[in-house]
């Protein structure tokens, strides 16, 4: 087991680059660039970091140079033999060659497209732009740059032994978590913590334990690198991405309307089977459902991703079972905002009535809250979307208005169309 504390004691960072690799992403994210490249190669896509929490003046943090030597390395990775064969020939969800043989020659020879970065008001503004299928994957190594540099500038001047006794405490912590919830029946947890860990060894530490210590219970991990060395399944379906692209490319209302639909019809005609989870909060979950097609609801599950998530569970069940569906049979996927208290509750709340499963994330692969002075590693929301597509700007709505993107008239007019009404704010922390 790599000794974090000393090796962060070192900060040599051209032995531990925060990306080791292109599949150093999500799941999802290549299966969504699957589907892209399948379906809309060439629309032209903005993605900008966000920075929800503007307390934190990243640029104040992170030393400029630093941060482009790290994006600069990124654009210099490409797919390597191993990770060629592992995805060419891995079995995903049950089915063997997920990746199609022409997308694959394509991602083993793509390279990330140039980055623009400004400094304004104390913030970094970064953005890429360029075709979609290449742009996308910027986003989650772009995050987990920002989210490594800032754990890195906190923690740079301390000893030797503070960084020990440091990592001893964290380490405790989680494992304190997990000892909570080893004892829980049924209960189904994958790591979702890349895009805002502390660091890619830390994450590769908080996997090792879910392993350990939860056994049959964790179901995998979301990182495809991590996926693959500790030979665990890779876990994830589709985001918020893709209905805010295509929305943004409809040319009136009733296209409008319609996108966030056709969207699962283009993903239905790859996927099957537990990759059949809809994600229904884009432009609000009540108005998604209300207005679904009869074959959604034959679909495997939900994701639960924004908003009460106590709210939104039920409202999966009251829907189902209005389309004549068995919610025992159906699959809810929790994973905004977990902590180990949130876990219990929904399970102990679900569990029986349908199939729960949780997508842990932050405060699984990042809480260092209340180990260091003034809670300076404490997490924080930093989140890369898709802001423009042919020049025009996307919207994403949410069951948060706190978490709603997109310029303020184009947030108004949709809530219009999508018939959005009063949505109560709900405080974001990561």
């Amino acid at each position: 087991m790599v000794d974090i504390a000393e090796r962060v004691w070192s900060h040599k960072w051209k032995i531990d680059p925060i990306v080791r690799s292109l599949i150093d992403t999500d799941f999802y994210k290549l299966l969504m660039c699957q589907s892209v490249f399948r379906n809309r190669p060439d629309v032209n896509v903005t993605f900008r970091l966000i920075n929800r929490t503007s307390r934190i003046r990243l640029a104040e943090l992170i030393d400029e140079g630093e941060l482009r030597e790290q994006l600069d390395h990124i654009r210099s990775l490409r797919l390597a033999r191993g990770e060629s064969t592992w995805m060419r020939g891995n079995t995903f969800y049950g089915k063997r060659q997920m990746f199609r043989p022409e997308f694959m020659d394509w991602l083993e020879h793509v390279q990330l497209p140039p980055y623009h970065l400004e400094v304004r008001d104390g913030q970094y503004e970064l953005s890429f732009e360029g075709a979609w299928p290449e742009v996308m994957l910027w986003e989650i190594p772009a995050l987990a740059v920002l989210m490594e540099l800032r754990s890195r500038a906190v923690v740079h001047d301390m000893g030797r032994f503070e960084l020990q006794v440091l990592y001893a405490r964290a380490m405790t912590k989680l494992w304190e978590k997990v000892e909570r919830l080893r004892g829980i029946e049924g209960l189904r947890i994958a790591d979702f913590g890349t895009r805002r860990r502390h660091s890619f060894l830390w994450q590769d530490w908080c996997v090792q334990a879910m392993i350990e210590g939860l056994g049959p219970h964790f179901a995998g991990t979301s990182n495809c690198l991590i996926a693959m060395r500790r030979d665990l399944e890779a876990i994830g379906t589709n985001a918020h991405e893709l209905p805010m692209v295509y929305a943004a490319l409809a040319d009136d209302e009733a296209e409008l309307r319609a996108a966030p639909y056709r969207v699962l019809a283009d993903w239905q005609e790859e996927h099957d089977g537990n990759l059949r989870v809809i994600l229904p909060d884009t432009f609000g979950t009540v108005q998604f459902l209300d207005n679904a097609p009869d074959w959604l609801a034959g679909w495997t599950g939900i994701r639960i991703d924004s908003g009460d998530p106590v709210v939104g569970g039920e409202t999966a069940i009251r829907w189902w079972e209005s389309r004549g569906e068995d919610p025992r049979d159906k699959l809810v996927i929790f994973s905004d905002g977990l902590d180990v208290e949130r876990i219990v509750e929904l399970h102990q709340r679900f569990s029986g009535r349908t199939r729960v499963s949780f997508g842990w994330g932050t405060l699984l692969t990042n809480d260092f809250r209340g180990l260091v002075a003034q809670d300076a590693l404490a997490p924080f929301s930093l989140v890369c979307k898709a802001v423009a597509a042919e020049g025009r700007p996307t919207v994403k709505l949410s069951d948060n208005p706190l978490k709603a993107t997109g310029p303020a008239a184009e947030v108004e007019r949709y809530r219009d169309v999508f018939g959005v009404g009063a949505q109560p704010p709900l405080e974001v922390l990561v």
